[in-house]
Formats: C-alpha cells, structure tokens, sequence
C-alpha cells in the first residue's frame, strides 16, 4: 500500500463529497472558545543528526535496572533472562506476526501458541490455558465476568492484597454490571479470613486471592476457598480465582493443588523485559468445566486430511469475531509475541532451571530480610511467611530512603504510600523485591545504603 498525502485537488474534492468547504467547517460543532487558534509553541524544526542528539541526551537522564541493581518489585519484577531470546524474538517470521484469526494461520505460530498453553497449564496445574491475554490485570477481570456468567450470582469478593492496579481495573469492569464488588480486609499482610467468613454468603460467584499478594506474603489459597465454598448452599459454588505469579509456582504449591477453579497472573516474569511498565502478558488457566466459557484464543492439536499433525484455532464460535455482542468475552486477540517470549523462557529454563531460579529468589530475599530486621530502626511489617519480597518499616519516610539509595546506585524498593500504589501502605512502609539476579555484594551495599539512610 502506498502512504502517499493526498494533494490538495484530492483534499478539495473529499471535502466537496462530504458537503463542507474547508476543513474548519468539519469543526464546526466545538465551540470556538474550546478550541485552539494560533501557532503551536513547538521549537523549530530539527535535522535528523540533531534530533538524534537530543533523544539520546534525554535517555541518558534515564537510570534503570541496566544501570542500578533492582530491589523493585510490586508485580514487575528485574529476572535474568536468557541471551538468545532477544535474538530469536527478533526474527522477522516472529516480529511481525499477528495473533491468528483464520484457518490460514502459520503452522508455526499455532504451534507455539499450543507449546505456550501447555507449559501454562502445567505449571499451574490447571486442566488448560488460552493463547495468552493482556497482561495480569485484566486477565483478573476476565476471570471475574466468567465467574459471574457462569454461576449467575452478584457478589465479587476480592481481598485487598491483590494489587491495587488488578482492584483499580476490576472496579472499572464492574462498574456497569450487575455485580457487586466486595473488599475483604487484610490482617498481618494477608487476608483477613474471619471478615471473608462474614462477608461470604449465597450470592457469591467468586473469590479473589493473590499469593504471593502484594506485601509479598503467601496466602492460604486452600482454607479462603473452602470458607467461600461452605458459605454457599444455593446455586452452582462460587468459582476460586487464584491470582499467581509464575515463578513462584516453580516452588510453592500450584493453584491446581490449592483447589483453585480459575488462575490468572501476569507473565513478565517469564522471560519479558521490565520495558518502562509494559507491554506485559496475561495469563489465564481453568479447570476443563471452564473451557466453553473462557476469554481468548486457544489453539488445538488435531490432524490434517493425510493424517499428519496439524494446529487449529478451536471454539471460536464462543468468540467476538463470530458472536458479537453475545461472545464470552469481549477479548478478540492475546500477547503472541510475549507469549512466544514466555514459551522460550520456559523451554529455555526447563523445570529444574525454573525451581531454581525461584529457589534463589526465596533464599537471597529472606538472608536479606534478616539482615535488615536487625538494622537499628528498621523491622518487617509482617511476620507471614513470603516468597521473594517483603515489607519493612523504615525509621524515616520510604520516600526518603529510596532517594538515599538512588544516590548510592541502588533502586532500594517502592514506597507503599505512594501515588502508584494507591496508597495501600503507611509512609514509611518500604516493598523490597529480591530475584536471582541479585549477589551478595548488591545486598551488601543495600544494607549499608539503608543503614546510612536511617542516620
């Protein structure tokens, strides 16, 4: 196709077909006072050489986990991700595909899509996984609506430590649906499971828990589940929603084993770069009663007419670009090449590579929580059991003790009181993330940029 501007005879003759004399007349409908008039303050045009020049300055202003060692976490998380991903992903048969909507598809797109969901899946323990969604935030919102679909009940519990992104989201899906969205307090960190006692009832179609949630803590998946499911007498039970994360799941107890109907989470950590916040992968695992009524794409394993094994799109009829309005789900595409990312990292890592990476993160995080437990005015705000990040209360604002870090070359961890986080925490509540990637010199010098900090 060819991206030519039109020329003003086109311009005038588009213009006369619509039945209007000028551009400005397609305006016409916006008040004068709203709109601009004049010239646009913008400096004057600049040479590509210079324009090069000004761009690189402006990211040299930039000091991310490539320069400083990361102790941030709060969903987004700094692993090691192998060499020849970056090389492989940069391929053009993989770069510039599409997510497949036609039986024409590539054999070789379908094919990876299937690897993806089956490495999803049995690391979830789930009995299937879709082609991937969004990223984790709305593939907990999808899982809601499922809930909702399927049970035919209102009540939507959610704890509050899920990540105040996923609840923020969440809200915004519910907002304009019958359904009731239902915070369950927290206590020491993680669910409160007397207020989930009282607030369960026969109208709940789901339970949302995260583990680890977002103070880093792990959640008793199985015990919030059964208090749901006891709650209710009437109707089909409430659909348990684990939120996961997907290194953890390489050590700690699948959602599969903690009973859990729907898991959802998000993939960064699976090979994906921290890339400023995005884009991000969604994941999305059920239980096989689910599989009619999930959001997506999935793609099955069949064979062709000469018995060969072939790759296919299934259930679309349940889609959007078949049904419409009346689809499961208005989710029409997935992440295919995050998720062809997250399918090299796993084949790359393979179940040993996977235990022990996330085997690392759960050692290095707690000898680093003891050492700063027994810092003069620093403590850990909980004492739950957690996986690879933590809370400590800081003797000064966390705010202040991040800058600190910041000028000692360290990114020391998210301040809960910030407006990032919504607030969730208290000001000198301090989140620090601890991957593989972290050596004991990285953690040294965070001791003593924390204890300087306290001064």
């Amino acid at each position: 196709m060819n991206y030519v501007s039109i020329t003003p005879v086109q311009r005038q003759q588009m213009l006369a077909d619509i039945g209007v004399a000028s551009i400005d007349d397609l305006f016409a409908a916006i008040p004068e006072d709203a709109r601009f008039t004049g010239i646009l303050d913008l400096p004057p045009a600049a040479s590509e050489l210079e324009l090069l020049r000004e761009l690189k300055d402006l990211a040299s202003r930039n000091t991310g986990s490539d320069q400083y060692p990361c102790f941030m976490g709060a969903g987004a998380y700094d692993h090691y991700i192998p060499v020849f991903i970056d090389q492989l992903i940069s391929r053009g048969e993989f770069l510039t595909g599409y997510t497949p909507y036609q039986a024409e598809a590539s054999q070789g797109t379908l094919q990876a899509f299937f690897e993806f969901q089956t490495q999803i899946a049995r690391l979830t323990g789930m009995d299937f996984a879709n082609a991937s969604l969004y990223e984790g935030a709305t593939a907990v919102a999808e899982a809601a609506l499922l809930a909702l679909n399927t049970t035919g009940k209102r009540r939507v519990l959610v704890s509050a430590t899920l990540h105040p992104h996923y609840r923020a989201v969440l809200e915004t899906y519910l907002s304009e649906l019958p359904a009731e969205y239902v915070e369950i307090p927290s206590a020491n960190g993680v669910t409160d499971q007397s207020a989930l006692r009282q607030a369960a009832s026969d109208d709940t179609a789901c339970i949302i828990v995260a583990s680890p949630n977002v103070n880093g803590c792990i959640e008793d998946w199985s015990a919030c589940f059964d208090i749901v499911t006891e709650a209710s007498t009437i109707g089909k039970p409430p659909v348990r929603v684990a939120v996961f994360n997907p290194t953890a799941c390489a050590l700690l107890k699948t959602p599969g084993e903690c009973n859990a109907d729907i898991a959802v989470g998000e993939g960064q950590p699976l090979g994906v770069p921290l890339s400023l916040g995005g884009p991000y992968l969604g994941l999305f695992a059920a239980k096989k009663q689910f599989l009619r009524k999930s959001p997506g794409r999935l793609v099955g394993e069949t064979t062709d007419s000469e018995g060969r094994r072939a790759y296919a799109l299934v259930l679309q009829a349940r889609e959007q670009h078949i049904r419409g309005a009346k689809a499961t789900s208005n989710i029409c595409t997935n992440q295919g090449l995050l998720a062809l990312r997250a399918t090299m990292y796993m084949t790359a890592m393979g179940p040993q590579g996977m235990h022990e990476a996330a085997s690392q993160c759960w050692h290095k995080a707690h000898d680093l929580a003891s050492r700063i437990n027994a810092l003069d005015g620093y403590a850990l705000k909980h004492d739950t059991p957690f996986f690879h990040e933590f809370v400590v209360t800081c003797p000064v604002p966390a705010a202040q003790v991040i800058d600190r870090a910041k000028q000692a070359g360290l990114l020391a961890g998210v301040a809960l009181s910030s407006e990032a986080m919504h607030r969730i925490g208290e000001p000198n509540d301090l989140l620090i993330a601890v991957t593989e990637k972290r050596t004991k010199a990285e953690m040294d010098q965070l001791v003593t940029a924390l204890s300087s900090a306290a001064n």
